[in-house]
């Protein structure tokens, strides 16, 4: 999967953790990388690996439709919850909808506790054939 990723991605040194249910899991483990403000995660590195998050579980589920599509991402909202603190820190994707041409896909981040995300993302993405 980490090959999958694009260059944006493997420079925050986000991978695959493992597949939920056709899911992928993605991670990053804190490093100065990914570092913000002392103690915390910058909100661009959270924001960068949720929508990694978003894209892998959206081509997931493409692929399972035996479907390629060349996937452009039209806007991001990103809701910060809390500060992501210096531990690994995990996001997946949900697909809402992926019609013909537009799909939504929210995606979360948490660190410890599924259950207490620390940031929330959705995400609108134009879907085109690919040639």
């Amino acid at each position: 999967m980490s090959a999958a990723l694009p260059p944006y991605a493997q420079a925050l040194g986000i991978a695959l953790d493992h597949d939920e249910d056709g899911v992928p899991i993605l991670f990053f483990d804190y490093s100065d990388r990914v570092a913000g403000r002392p103690g915390f995660l910058h909100g661009g590195a959270m924001s960068g690996l949720m929508e990694m998050a978003a894209i892998a579980a959206l081509r997931a589920q493409l692929e399972r439709r035996g479907e390629t599509m060349k996937l452009k991402p039209v806007n991001i909202q990103v809701e910060f919850m809390r500060g992501g603190t210096e531990q690994r820190t995990f996001a997946c994707g949900t697909v809402t909808r992926a019609g013909r041409r537009v799909a939504l896909v929210n995606a979360e981040a948490w660190q410890d506790d599924r259950k207490k995300p620390i940031a929330l993302a959705q995400m609108k993405v134009l879907l085109s054939p690919d040639e």
